[in-house]
């Protein structure tokens, strides 16, 4: 099946979404390691894929290999409930052994500028990546890009302020990034997001419809969220 030329995997509940992402995120490090040595893997925030996550650290894989990212920040304390790193952190990350230099949490809490000029650098010389992640918001929203928001086309990271939901200030990975990678998993679920799915399969230039393009990105989801 597929949205807009997207191949789309519809399974029957959110437990079985994040089995299917583990299951491809463990085959693509393989690939990657194969081929290249390494696993560079963007990780995606909100409540999706912590379960995926969770899976991954029952997982056994070369961790000596990985090399993590994130797509995107809020500008929190560093031990903030809300960060995206602290839930990755205490769901995965804190239970395998991936060496503590290769995971790049984004310094959010230096503040959207400084800390967007940061990562800028290490986004650079870690694309193309492997493997990206991405959610969706009932907004249509993915990583810190929101509706009606100003992306440049040159910076690889952006500094975001005002956006819609708390906090107001984050740092995001722009679509130049995002897309430069080899494969992109984009994981919806829930029935609150199937009006933006129906929005996004209309044509609507939502934001995940930006950045998640044919070729190189698949959809996987529940049938909550199916349109």
């Amino acid at each position: 099946m597929q949205l807009n030329g997207l191949e789309m995997k519809i399974l029957d509940d959110a437990d079985a979404v994040a089995e299917e992402t583990t299951a491809r995120v463990l085959a693509a490090a393989e690939q990657a390691i194969e081929a290249r040595g390494a696993f560079h893997l963007v990780l995606t925030g909100g409540s999706t894929p912590i379960a995926t996550y969770r899976r991954l650290a029952q997982a056994d894989a070369d961790w000596s290999t990985w090399h993590l990212y994130h797509g995107d920040e809020r500008c929190l304390p560093v031990d903030d409930v809300e960060r995206n790193s602290l839930a990755a952190r205490e769901a995965w990350l804190s239970r395998v052994d991936i060496p503590a230099q290769q995971i790049h949490d984004i310094p959010a809490e230096q503040g959207a500028e400084a800390a967007a000029a940061a990562y800028e650098a290490v986004v650079s010389a870690a694309v193309p990546f492997d493997l990206v992640l991405l959610g969706m918001g009932e907004d249509g929203h993915t990583a810190s890009l929101f509706p009606g928001q100003e992306v440049c086309p040159g910076p690889l990271v952006m500094p975001v302020h005002d956006a819609p939901k708390p906090p107001s200030d984050r740092v995001s990975l722009t679509p130049s990034a995002l897309c430069r990678t080899r494969r992109m998993l984009v994981l919806v679920t829930g029935a609150g997001k199937r009006p933006a799915m129906r929005r996004w399969r209309a044509g609507e230039g939502l934001p995940i419809a930006r950045v998640a393009v044919a070729g190189n990105a698949d959809l996987i989801l529940d049938r909550a969220a199916a349109p």
